[in-house]
């Protein structure tokens, strides 16, 4: 028989636009109890856009948390109300790497570090890339102003995530998903 690992109280100990930090008081086997801190986010899309080449569109971005510029699929968070998760990525597509795709197919949802957030990022394979017309392109800012774009083959895309150069968890799910389909 399984513990039920009931809530027995929950305190928010920090509220922001894209997570909040809070602890709460689970019941543990043996009848006592724990204070667990987890992070909890209003989750995330990736895209995984492949071109009729087999190339992956990745982008290299600055992420200060880890004080480094990372390369990662395009993607963007779950942030306006009512948005469909495949809108979101079409919109994250086309304001980070300037592409449009005639087809979004969902790959897999991740729990990114369920150690300590309950951050899902759902993963779609986007075909069918076009660009967006320059008038229409996305004015970026802030850490996205410097970020640059690579197409990857998928082959050293896959040899890049299992080398360490491509060490963003999304970014490693989407391209070796994208890769095992391929196989299929």
């Amino acid at each position: 028989m399984t513990h039920q690992y009931e809530v027995l109280g929950s305190v928010e100990r920090f509220a922001g636009p894209m997570f909040s930090v809070v602890t709460d008081e689970v019941a543990m086997p043996g009848g006592v109890t724990a204070s667990r801190d987890y992070m909890r986010h209003i989750g995330a899309v990736g895209v995984v856009a492949l071109d009729d080449d087999d190339r992956v569109l990745l982008v290299h971005q600055y992420r200060h948390p880890v004080r480094a510029f990372l390369w990662e699929l395009p993607a963007g968070l779950l942030d306006v109300a009512g948005e469909a998760p495949e809108l979101t990525a079409a919109r994250e597509l086309a304001e980070e790497a300037d592409l449009t795709a005639s087809s979004y197919t969902h790959l897999t949802d991740a729990l990114v570090s369920p150690g300590c957030s309950n951050e899902r990022i759902r993963l779609y394979l986007a075909r069918g890339l076009a660009p967006v017309p320059d008038a229409e392109r996305h004015v970026r800012e802030h850490e996205e102003a410097e970020m640059t774009t690579r197409w990857w083959n998928l082959d050293e895309a896959v040899a890049a995530v299992l080398d360490g150069r491509i060490a963003n968890a999304a970014c490693q799910i989407g391209v070796l998903a994208a890769a095992a389909l391929q196989k299929r």
